[in-house]
Order: C-alpha cells, then sequence, then structure tokens
C-alpha cells in the first residue's frame, strides 16, 4: 500500500451529517460483529464518531491547506468497516494525532491497553473525533482537530494544553483508508521525564488506553511489526529531517 506524506499549513474541517449506506445496509453483520468484539472487551463504548468522505489539499491565501468534510456514525459502524477490509472506499478515517517530542529531541508513543480496540499497537496519543469536536457558528459547524490533538493527549497521558507547545502546520499521511494529520506537541521535559510522569498517570487508572510509553530517537527504533504503517512514513520523514541540518524539523 501506497502512503504519501504531505505538509500542510492549516486544515479546515466541515461538519455535514448524513445516513452512511454501509451502516444501513450491512447493520445485522456490524451488530454481530460488535456483539463478537464486546463478549470479549467489555469496556468498549459505541460512541458517535466521525468520519470523512471528501478531502483535498488547496492553496489559499499563499497556504497549503487540506480541507475535509466529515459525518458522524456509530463506533461500531467505524470498527466493522475497518475490521471487514474498508469495504467503502469513498471513506477515510481522518484524524489527528500528538506528536509528543521531549525537549531532547525524543518522539514518545504509546502502547495501547489490552482493552481497546487495537491492543498492542504502538502510536501518538490519537483518536477518531467525535462529537464533542465539532461546532457551530455563522459559518457552519466545523471540526476542530487541532483540538482534538490536545484532548486525546491529555486523555490518554494525562498531559495537558499548559504543558506542550504546539508547533504550527500539520505533517497529514495518506496510507490507503487513513488519513493522519500529525501536529508535533512539544515537551519543556526530557524524555525520562514525560516517561515517569505518565507511567504515574496510568498506574492511576485501572482503565488507562495506554500501558507504556515508547522512546524513538532514531531509525532503529522503529517497530513496523506494531506500529502502524502511517506512524513508521511519518517518523521515517521527521527523523531524516531532524538528522539533516540544511532540513527544517517541522
Amino acid at each position: 500500500m501506497n502512503v504519501r506524506v504531505e505538509t500542510v499549513d492549516r486544515i479546515e474541517s466541515i461538519y455535514v451529517p448524513r445516513e452512511w449506506a454501509f451502516a444501513v445496509g450491512r447493520k445485522a453483520e456490524i451488530d454481530a460483529h460488535w456483539a463478537k468484539l464486546t463478549a470479549q472487551k467489555p469496556l468498549l463504548y459505541d460512541g458517535r464518531v466521525l468520519l470523512i468522505d471528501r478531502y483535498e489539499i488547496v492553496e489559499r491565501d499563499g497556504q497549503r491547506v487540506l480541507t475535509t468534510r466529515h459525518f458522524p456514525t456509530n463506533y461500531r459502524d467505524f470498527l466493522a468497516w475497518r475490521d471487514f477490509g474498508f469495504p467503502d472506499q469513498t471513506v477515510r478515517n481522518c484524524f489527528a494525532a500528538a506528536a509528543l517530542l521531549s525537549r531532547d529531541d525524543v518522539f514518545l508513543l504509546g502502547e495501547m491497553a489490552g482493552h481497546t480496540a487495537n491492543a498492542g499497537k504502538i502510536y501518538f496519543p490519537a483518536g477518531t473525533p467525535d462529537m464533542g469536536d465539532v461546532s457551530a457558528n455563522h459559518a457552519g459547524a466545523r471540526v476542530d482537530l487541532a483540538g482534538s490533538v490536545l484532548r486525546e493527549l491529555a486523555e490518554e497521558t494525562g498531559i495537558t494544553a499548559e504543558q506542550v507547545q504546539c508547533e504550527a502546520g500539520w505533517t497529514v499521511v495518506f496510507d490507503g483508508p487513513r488519513v493522519g494529520c500529525m501536529k508535533i506537541a512539544r515537551s519543556p521535559l526530557d524524555a525520562a521525564a514525560i516517561i515517569a510522569q505518565v507511567d504515574a498517570f496510568l498506574r492511576a487508572d485501572a482503565q488507562a488506553e495506554l500501558v507504556r510509553l515508547h522512546a524513538v530517537r532514531r531509525a532503529n527504533d522503529l517497530r513496523p511489526d506494531v506500529m502502524p504503517s502511517f506512524v513508521v512514513a511519518y517518523l521515517d520523514r521527521m527523523l531524516s529531517r531532524m538528522n539533516d541540518p540544511v532540513q527544517p524539523a517541522g
């Protein structure tokens, strides 16, 4: 599967509710699949999440802008679409991820807990956006992916918005049915201090989404066996740039 990495200055996302033919037409299969999943992992929650059915990178006012259009569906529908092999290829899972970076230039990723839908996978704090990321104003309903970055970071690690500095711009990884919108969240702490802080947070919560953090300092630290391909592609690009004094790290 081809993976494409792009940089954009900003993301503009709108919310347009509609019915999803996949969820309606295969409801019985989806419900049966959900029953099996929750029998194994009863902590799974069938909330409303947002997928996209349109995206484009455009030039606007001298900037590169990723535009996305989101619609809502149930989490059970999303997992069935994923587990059935992404049968509706007009839809993508577009999500924001906090690329947590320490003061000493170490990327820190989380290992997902056994009770989650992605048990054992290692990637940055991230999640498919949900209705909490939707806001409305005179211009219509918008999806706040930048806010989703900070929300997922806090929920999964306990690190709050006040404890990091998000860098400008985004690195967007197009990986088949996934569109990963990666934003660097820089901590003033070194890697060891962040790991200790997050470990304490995780030990205090029996239902924490993560088991532990993993440090990535160099290419040898990449784990394609448990890191999704969009994560490997992103880290490969960023590590190469950080190690090349000619290239910017952003």
